[in-house]
C-alpha cells in the first residue's frame, strides 16, 4: 500500500508500541481506553493514517483501522526497546513515526511537522518537547537507518530503556505547541484527556 502524499516527502511508515503492561493503571489494557468515543489506539491510528504501512507492537486488539501489521516483543513485556526491535523489522521505509498507543491528541498537522522537520533539518530524528520541557521520543519520526544503526550496537535489547537507543542519534526538538503528546499514564491523565475531548471533540 503506497503512503498518502507528504508534500513532496518520500514514504513513511508508522510504528506503534502498544504493549506495555500499564503498572499505573492496574493493568489494564491501557490502549483499548476510550477517549472521546474512540480507543485510545484507533485515535493514534488515526494521526497516523498516511503511513505505508502501520506495525502495532502488542497484543492484536480490534481496530477501526484495515491493514495494521501487528507483532510482539520478546520476550513479551521486554521493553520499548524490544518492542522497536520487533517492530523495525517490518518496516520498509526511509522514515518511521515512533509512536506511544497512548497518544490522544496525536493529529495529522503534527505528524506532518515531525516529517517535514525530519526532511529539512538532515537530522537523524525529530521529536516532540512538551511543555515541562521533557523529550517525548514516542511522539517522534526517526531515519529507519539510523535506529537499526544504533539497535545493532546495544546486543540484547530486553529491558533496556529507550535512551539507550536513542542517545547516539543526531536529533530535534520541536515544541508541542498543540499538546499532541499527552500521554495516559495514569488515571489523573486520562481524566485530563477524557475532560479536554469532551471540550473540543474535535481536537
Amino acid at each position: 500500500m503506497a503512503a498518502a502524499d507528504t508534500g513532496g516527502m518520500t514514504e513513511y511508515d508508522a510504528l506503534v508500541l502498544a504493549g506495555g503492561a500499564a503498572r499505573r493503571l492496574g493493568g489494564v489494557d491501557k490502549p483499548a481506553l476510550q477517549v472521546g468515543g474512540r480507543t485510545l489506539l484507533d485515535r493514534v491510528l488515526a494521526a497516523c493514517a498516511g503511513a505505508g504501512s502501520t506495525v502495532v507492537v502488542g497484543p492484536p486488539r480490534d481496530t477501526v483501522r484495515d491493514g495494521v501489521t501487528w507483532t510482539r516483543e520478546q520476550p513479551p513485556g521486554g521493553g520499548p526497546v524490544a518492542a522497536v526491535a520487533a517492530g523495525l523489522g517490518r518496516i520498509t521505509a526511509e522514515r518511521v513515526l515512533l509512536l506511544a498507543a497512548d497518544l490522544p491528541f496525536l493529529d495529522p498537522p503534527t505528524v506532518r511537522r515531525l516529517l517535514a522537520a525530519l526532511e529539512g533539518s538532515g537530522c537523524e530524528g525529530a521529536l516532540l518537547v512538551d511543555a515541562e520541557g521533557r523529550d517525548q521520543p514516542l511522539a517522534a519520526a526517526y531515519r529507519t537507518a539510523a535506529l537499526r544503526r544504533t539497535l545493532a550496537g546495544l546486543g540484547d535489547p530486553d529491558g533496556l530503556p529507550l535512551r539507550r537507543l536513542l542517545a547516539p542519534l543526531d536529533l530535534v526538538r520541536l515544541a508541542d505547541r498543540r499538546g499532541a503528546s499527552h500521554d495516559c499514564d495514569t488515571w489523573e491523565e486520562l481524566a485530563r484527556a477524557r475532560e479536554r475531548a469532551e471540550r473540543a471533540p474535535d481536537g
